[in-house]
């Protein structure tokens, strides 16, 4: 890769964007990650992603702006599950499947009723981090906020939650509660994360950074440091790599995290 031609890019105002983009949801996976992969709750995330599908067809429809859609229907969902899954476990996959096909099925079938629509959606199934716009990294760094002042203030909490929700249940912590804050934060970071890698790829960057950081972390607060790191690096060689070579940034942050993965595993061995 040509290091002047690197160094031209950064000139650009959407490259400058889309690192700025990078940094701020990398913070945001690694730490939301980290609690969705600690419990086990990465195909209730995954639901929640697709399900905002919906959320975005119905912004479509209505002419309003499509992270405001996609959030409030992400939420909407995220406790909706959380609420069925607390009283159902027995048919969790049931009802989550059921969730993702709906929010996707609406989705689809609002921008089909929405005349002239012509905005190309691949750019939010499969990502596209040079396309984020100023209200993109506003909300990144709103989240970012949140994220970090409800963990810094609830971090005991969500530790007892996470590890042993009976234990929590006798101190008097409500699991309920933060079980539901949990995928309300996931939800929005689902949200935050459409525009880097889309819906379809976004669970893999919530978790393959978490799965390599538990290799060498010990406590929950260093696997989320550890892993926002790996995210970050993931990002932003994705983002080079799409650069260069004229390829989905969606995609080439994944293959980026899946080989480190793959090399991390092979290394240990």
């Amino acid at each position: 890769m040509d290091t002047n031609m690197l160094i031209q890019a950064l000139s650009f105002d959407f490259v400058q964007n889309a690192l700025l983009a990078g940094v701020l949801i990398s913070i945001a996976a690694g730490i939301i990650g980290s609690l969705v992969v600690v419990n086990r709750l990465t195909f209730l995330a995954g639901g929640i992603a697709h399900s905002s599908y919906g959320g975005i067809g119905l912004a479509i429809f209505l002419g309003i702006p499509i992270l405001l859609g996609a959030t409030v229907f992400a939420v909407i969902t995220a406790i909706f599950i959380a609420f069925i899954t607390q009283y159902n476990k027995t048919r969790i996959d049931s009802i989550i499947g059921m969730m993702w096909a709906l929010g996707m099925a609406i989705g689809i079938i609002f921008v089909d009723l929405t005349p002239g629509y012509n905005v190309d959606l691949m750019s939010y199934l499969f990502g596209s981090i040079i396309a984020v716009s100023n209200e993109d990294i506003i909300y990144m760094f709103t989240l970012d906020i949140l994220v970090i002042l409800l963990i810094s203030i609830f971090y005991k909490e969500i530790l007892a939650v996470s590890y042993d929700s009976e234990f929590a249940k006798l101190r008097g912590i409500s699991v309920r509660f933060f079980y539901t804050l949990i995928l309300i934060l996931a939800a929005l970071c689902v949200v935050a994360a459409i525009r880097v890698v889309g819906l379809i790829l976004v669970i893999a960057l919530l978790t393959i950074p978490t799965y390599i950081a538990e290799i060498f972390a010990s406590k929950l607060s260093s696997m989320m440091i550890i892993s926002s790191l790996f995210a970050l690096f993931f990002t932003i060689s994705g983002l080079v790599i799409s650069y260069f070579y004229d390829i989905s940034s969606g995609a080439s942050i994944i293959i980026v995290g899946v080989i480190t993965l793959f090399l991390v595993k092979v290394i240990k061995r």
